[in-house]
């Protein structure tokens, strides 16, 4: 009979060594073992009649047992075989039985230092992540880090406050700086002023909407209503030189010469800065424009009150932030973009035939130069060369990118230019309006 190999089959002896990480030892001992004697007993009808059996679990040490001769039969060597796996059984049973009474799982050898196989206690498993922890911050920016151009009291932080209510308002001396400050997680978001229904296009933060990667998702338009401060017991008579943001200069301008203030108006970076320049330095000839609230910050009394020329005078902030929001389709919505036409001619008619033939209204539309490519040189051998400036284009349109119309109509503007991107799609403002007022 062929001699079977004790490789070739489950090691019995490892099984009485080492106890399973099952939490039924004994079960798991059992079933092991009686795949090992089936399976042995299988190899053994299947082999031939000739030779010995090797037992695996006897030590080498251990003289082998005598060689029972071949009779021409499996019945005498199988019963042999098998009597010798049922001494082995109650090996493993007796062994059982001591590990019960000695305490069975709590002397579970150790493994790799643990004494127990339960790695983690179940009372200490992680709980999963649900949709709520994935939640994105709560609206009105309860939370939020709001970055602003200018000092406390500027118009700038009362836009901030009405776009995100109760949020942590940063003041930053420069335009660029509030960029940067969310570029670099300082702030979560920025509110900058872009145009003023009376001053026109702030085409500083145009440049830097392009400059830099942050995306627009949203606007807030804020009723601006300035006032003439001056230090306490100081009168109208007294001053002869007026400061503030340039654009609030030229929105007073009628009411300060109809007050007969014509003295010197100087500019300075921002209103509520003139306030607090005023303050700090006990200017007593010296006025600024800026809102009541600057006053109430800086201890300046309010000399005129309501000094805009126009009513009306309304400044469109833009809220920005790292990431774009999901546009919608169930409120209204108002998209932005920048491109710059290729060359050819009438590409700024087909450029906006692309939104007229869908339907799709215009709000604004502003040209800023090319700084890269400035001026385009036309050789005609009949006229000469003619110099031409590229643009760069800003508009607005009422529609969101949800809307197929607008998908369609900037997949037709991307053939007439060189470059387009969106710089955000975003809820308009729908708050109702009204002639700035005293407070």
């Amino acid at each position: 009979m062929q001699s079977l190999a004790p490789s070739s089959t489950i090691n019995i002896k490892s099984i009485l060594r080492t106890p399973s990480p099952s939490p039924s030892p004994s079960l798991f001992r059992n079933h092991r073992l009686t795949f090992t004697v089936n399976s042995a007993a299988r190899r053994f009808d299947s082999a031939p009649n000739t030779g010995s059996i090797t037992n695996p679990a006897v030590p080498p040490s251990a003289p082998p047992p005598p060689a029972t001769p071949a009779t021409g039969g499996v019945g005498k060597s199988r019963a042999d075989w098998q009597s010798s796996c049922a001494i082995l059984a109650s090996k493993v049973v007796s062994q059982q039985q001591n590990t019960e009474k000695t305490g069975g799982a709590d002397n579970i050898t150790v493994v790799n230092g643990h004494k127990t196989l339960d790695l983690v206690p179940v009372e200490k498993i992680p709980k999963p992540l649900t949709i709520t922890d994935l939640s994105p911050a709560p609206m009105h920016g309860s939370t939020l880090r709001v970055a602003y151009q200018g000092v406390p009291g500027a118009y700038s932080e009362a836009a901030a406050g009405k776009a995100y209510p109760d949020c942590e308002a940063i003041p930053c001396d420069q335009f660029e700086v509030a960029f940067q400050a969310v570029e670099l997680w300082i702030a979560d978001r920025a509110v900058l002023p872009v145009e003023n229904s009376l001053g026109g296009s702030i085409h500083r933060n145009y440049d830097l909407l392009l400059r830099h990667r942050l995306h627009i998702v949203g606007e807030v338009q804020l009723p601006v209503h300035h006032c003439l401060l001056a230090l306490p017991g100081v009168r109208k008579e007294f001053i002869n030189r007026v400061i503030s943001h340039p654009q609030a200069l030229a929105q007073c301008e009628l009411t300060l010469t109809k007050l007969g203030l014509t003295v010197t108006r100087e500019a300075v970076d921002d209103t509520a800065g003139a306030a607090e320049f005023v303050s700090a330095n006990k200017l007593r000839d010296t006025a600024a424009i800026a809102s009541a609230r600057a006053a109430e910050l800086y201890n300046l009394n309010i000399l005129a009150d309501g000094i805009q020329d126009d009513s009306s005078n309304i400044t469109r902030f833009v809220m920005l932030a790292r990431d774009p929001i999901i546009p919608r389709t169930d409120r209204p919505f108002k998209t932005s973009i920048v491109f710059a036409h290729d060359k050819g001619t009438s590409v700024l008619f087909k450029v906006l035939s692309a939104f007229a033939f869908r339907n799709i209204s215009l709000t604004k539309i502003e040209s800023r130069p090319h700084r890269n490519r400035p001026i385009r040189l036309v050789d005609d051998a009949n006229v000469g060369t003619a110099k031409h400036f590229e643009y760069m284009f800003y508009v607005d349109f009422e529609a969101s990118m949800a809307d197929v119309r607008a998908q369609n109509a900037l997949a037709e503007v991307q053939e007439f230019t060189s470059f387009l991107r969106v710089l955000g799609s975003y809820p308009m403002d729908m708050t109702p309006w009204s002639p700035s007022r005293g407070d």
